[in-house]
């Protein structure tokens, strides 16, 4: 799952997996996490019990995360 945020509510200094670097408070983002297949069929994906997995990014970062070593 991939959720873009604006950065307005963001008030956490948050590291950056792609590029090590800080994502300060108010700067734009993207959070995301892994999303997980159920055995049911009214909620094939399970994206609440992988929370402690969200990680935050540069949308930039998270753009180009193929191109990375």
């Amino acid at each position: 799952m991939v959720r873009a945020l604006t950065g307005s509510a963001t008030g956490k200094t948050y590291r950056c997996p792609g590029c090590d670097q800080e994502i300060r408070p108010g700067t734009p983002h993207v959070v995301t996490w892994p999303a997980y297949a159920r055995d049911s069929d009214l909620e094939p994906w399970d994206v609440e019990s992988s929370a402690d997995r969200r990680r935050h990014w540069h949308t930039t970062c998270w753009r180009s995360r193929d191109r990375r070593r």
